[in-house]
């Protein structure tokens, strides 16, 4: 009996840890920063070559790293999609909820899952935005 209960705790603790690490994991473009806050430019370089293209767009409390200059989503770096906003094209955080939206935001600058902005190819994903700036 006791091999037994210890069994289902080993088991119960290994599908803790397996959703925790889902919570925490990171896809590429938490990496590379989309979707993080920002003042200015700088706050969206991680010196990587790869994020060169990221823009700081200040329309959003907390402002928004994104990848500017997309014309489709297979422009955007992985957990991203291309969405026409009106300061341009730009690589926007997938989401399917709120959580995976601020990673690399602060409590009082977090981003929503929503439907508000459409990627370009439309469909039915939601992406991060945060709320409108100040």
């Amino acid at each position: 009996m006791r091999k037994i209960l210890i069994t289902c705790l080993l088991l119960v603790l290994s599908g803790v840890m397996a959703v925790l690490v889902n919570c925490g994991s990171s896809n590429e473009a938490n990496q590379q920063k989309i979707g993080a806050e920002c003042t200015k430019l700088e706050d969206c370089d991680d010196d990587n070559p790869e994020t060169e293209a990221l823009e700081c767009i200040l329309d959003f409390k907390g402002g928004y790293c994104g990848r500017k200059d997309c014309v489709a989503s297979t422009d955007c770096p992985e957990g991203s999609l291309c969405a026409d906003y009106e300061a341009g094209l730009y690589c926007f955080l997938v989401c399917t909820d709120k959580v995976q939206c601020n990673q690399n935001r602060t409590l009082d600058n977090e981003s929503n899952c929503s439907s508000n902005i459409d990627p370009v190819e439309g469909g039915e994903d939601k992406l991060c935005i945060p709320p409108a700036g100040d």
